[in-house]
């Protein structure tokens, strides 16, 4: 096998493995351009109080996590007056 025809092997394969790899990258970009298609479609379906639901429970999430961090100052504080010698 002489260089020409080992150069020539070369970039032929290398031209087929470009060729698979973008056929399937293709493939999944064409699949996840459906699958936000279908989403966005069922988004548009979901009756309004759906999403009032949606934010309320966000709304509640960021309640939870004030009074979390609440809860935990006002627990060191307490055991700080608690360990505190008379």
């Amino acid at each position: 096998m002489n260089h020409h025809t080992a150069a020539l092997f070369g970039t032929v394969l290398t031209a087929a493995v470009g060729l698979a790899a973008g056929w399937a990258l293709g493939d999944m970009v064409r699949r996840y351009r459906q699958g936000v298609e279908q989403l966005d479609t069922l988004r548009r379906q979901l009756p309004q109080p759906y999403s009032a639901v949606l934010f309320q429970q966000r709304q509640l999430r960021e309640i939870r996590g004030v009074l979390n961090d609440l809860h935990k100052m006002v627990r060191g504080v307490t055991k700080s007056l608690e360990n505190r010698p008379s």
